[in-house]
């Protein structure tokens, strides 16, 4: 797998909307700490509104770390608001739907990232299960669920639409006037 990195080129005058960060809520550790669900798929233009979000609450973000599959585009450095968060990237070793945060006074944060083209009823149930307190699926598995979700809705609305339109199929091609030995045709 081919991975670009990239030195930044994030306007810093330029404001981000604020980050959709969802963290679990009670004690229970579980294996995701929440979700994370940003716009796009630019870390240059994505990281600083998370960081931001969570150096008050949590500690500053010093460092991050991503799978490739998931960012076309990898800095190695973002500029956020009087410091900055160093990126790195692992293939093999980190699961592609999480993103993993560190800093020097909270230690780490495992969230899982939501693609930004995600229907938000998809993202509003993957943001659920990853906030649930003791959570022990991981982050792939969470998307491979949704994905297997999905795919039954979608069946089960094809086989509506065709219950729907009467169940029937249409006369084979070729044999328009009936089928063989009806009489039909000759």
């Amino acid at each position: 797998m081919a991975v670009t990195v990239d030195h930044p080129t994030t306007d810093e005058h330029a404001t981000s909307p604020p980050a959709r960060l969802f963290l679990t809520q009670g004690t229970a550790p579980g294996l995701l700490d929440g979700a994370w669900w940003p716009r796009s798929r630019d870390l240059s233009r994505e990281l600083p509104a998370l960081a931001e979000r969570l150096d008050h609450s949590w500690g500053r973000v010093t460092r991050v770390t991503v799978n490739p599959a998931f960012w076309p585009v990898i800095p190695r450095k973002v500029p956020v608001s009087g410091h900055t968060v160093h990126v790195g990237w692992f293939t093999d070793e980190q699961d592609p739907h999480k993103l993993l945060l560190f800093s020097y006074s909270a230690d780490r944060l495992d969230l899982l990232i939501i693609p930004p083209e995600t229907d938000p009823a998809a993202a509003a149930r993957l943001i659920s299960a990853a906030t649930s307190p003791g959570g022990l699926l991981t982050a792939s598995r969470l998307m491979e669920d949704e994905r297997t979700a999905d795919d039954a809705t979608e069946s089960r609305n094809r086989e509506e639409e065709w219950e729907s339109d009467g169940g029937t199929a249409p006369p084979p091609a070729g044999n328009p006037t009936g089928p063989p030995g009806s009489g039909r045709g000759r």
